[in-house]
């Protein structure tokens, strides 16, 4: 895996997942496992800083209305009868703990459901940067992380899951994505890992 082909795809980091005051904080299970997850997500990426990577986040925020949302279901719908990631809300800002990256960490917007490449200039940008690998972290592994890793697997990108830098919905759910269902299309690899296979 070569760094300067490579990009980092941080998605979904934002207030109402991640602070205890969110709006579908209580979706995961265990709140250790956010901040532990959190954390290791940021010293993965400063690790990765000084390095030539792609450093992406996609977060999703949707009109104050939610009219872009047609016949919600499932997390969709618990999205908008809770008001979660509206446009200009706290909920819907980026963690502090990544804004303190700055400009290190590129935002491409237009997340309005699960895939990030949907609706989104994610491929144009992956396509100019010459990236191969495609390297994801973030919430919720059976949701935004599933879809947008078949995405970019079927646009031809070599697809890598960090193991400790992704949460699910329950312990249960994240194993069994982990060993089960990532596997047959992606690699599956720690943070550590990770830095071993850039040669960082």
């Amino acid at each position: 895996m070569n760094p300067k082909t490579t990009t980092l795809l941080l998605i979904g980091y934002q207030n109402d997942y991640f602070s205890p005051d969110g709006a579908l904080y209580q979706v995961i299970e265990e709140p250790a496992r956010v901040t532990s997850t959190l954390q290791n997500t940021v010293e993965l990426i400063s690790q990765l800083q000084p390095h030539p990577l792609l450093m992406i986040t996609t977060p999703i925020v949707f009109t104050p209305d939610y009219s872009e949302v047609q016949q919600p279901v499932g997390i969709l719908k618990a999205i908008r009868e809770l008001g979660a990631f509206r446009a200009g809300s706290s909920g819907a800002a980026t963690v502090a703990q990544l804004t303190q990256f700055g400009d290190r960490l590129i935002e491409v917007p237009g997340k309005r459901g699960l895939n990030a490449f949907s609706n989104t200039q994610l491929d144009d940008v992956l396509r100019t940067h010459s990236v191969q690998d495609v390297v994801l972290c973030g919430v919720v592994v059976s949701l935004c992380i599933d879809s947008t890793a078949r995405a970019a697997h079927e646009r031809g990108y070599r697809v890598t899951i960090v193991s400790d830098c992704v949460l699910g919905r329950t312990l249960v759910e994240q194993k069994f994505y982990l060993s089960e269902i990532f596997p047959m299309y992606a690699q599956v690899l720690t943070r550590q890992q990770l830095t071993s296979e850039l040669g960082l």
